[in-house]
């Protein structure tokens, strides 16, 4: 349970939407400006100021404003946030987009993970119950802020050429489906990132996970619904 007012509740939510949005630290200004939170610039700096005691958010050496901690990406995205419906059109969109290939695991799997990532607009990456690993999506980090740091970028191309770092990401989707924040890892070298995934039990009786690893400024409203969908369209439609 979450030891926030409703006002900070409200006020922590629109931080992490405009976080999400531009990557930037948010201020107490551009949340009075831009959104309908309905209290001063000084009440929000002091609700600011009481979730940083509280662990909610982080205060930048070089800015002013404040960003959103694991603690409270953990609270947006298990609490706190609207997921985006996946449309019929989208969805019969991506079962068209496998449907010849359902019957050939390797090509079924580059496909699909190939779409999840350029709907996601991320790194997509999914991994079989014989090991296999298949990525797509590596040019849009490069989109990605975060990014621009080249040992961000770097770790990253190194976790995905290591099996055992995935052994560990995988071991760690306890759920059907998980969002897990690289502060939940022991790791050092996963802290940067977030990863999403869902399991999938085939009709053959085989297993494995599909989902997208990048920053955990994830736009997760969309991402959350769309590597849930993918997760059940595997399940539906490969014939392996």
């Amino acid at each position: 349970m979450y030891d926030l007012t409703q006002r900070q509740i409200e006020i922590l939510k629109q931080i992490v939407k405009e976080y999400i949005d531009t990557a930037n630290p948010v201020g107490s200004e551009t949340l009075e400006k831009k959104y309908d939170v309905g209290v001063s610039p000084a009440t929000i700096r002091n609700e600011m100021a009481a979730m940083v005691k509280k662990g909610y958010l982080a205060k930048p050496h070089t800015s002013a404003g404040r960003i959103p901690t694991s603690k409270a990406m953990r609270l947006y995205v298990n609490e706190l946030m609207k997921e985006k419906d996946l449309s019929v059109a989208e969805e019969v969109e991506a079962k068209e987009k496998v449907w010849d290939v359902r019957e050939k695991e390797g090509e079924f799997m580059r496909t699909a993970t190939q779409r999840l990532a350029d709907k996601t607009g991320t790194l997509a990456v999914a991994r079989n119950d014989t090991g296999d690993i298949f990525c797509s999506g590596y040019s849009h980090i490069l989109d990605m802020p975060e990014f621009y740091d080249i040992d961000v970028t770097k770790n990253l191309l190194n976790l995905l050429d290591n099996s055992t770092y995935f052994d560990t990401i995988f071991g760690n989707i306890h759920e059907k489906f998980s969002v897990i924040l690289g502060e939940d890892l022991e790791l050092e070298l996963f802290k940067p990132y977030s990863f999403v995934f869902s399991k999938f039990h085939t009709k053959g009786n085989h297993d494995g996970a599909i989902g997208v690893i990048g920053p955990a400024r994830l736009r997760y409203e969309h991402i959350v619904p769309l590597v849930r969908y993918y997760g059940s369209l595997i399940e539906e439609v490969a014939g392996w």
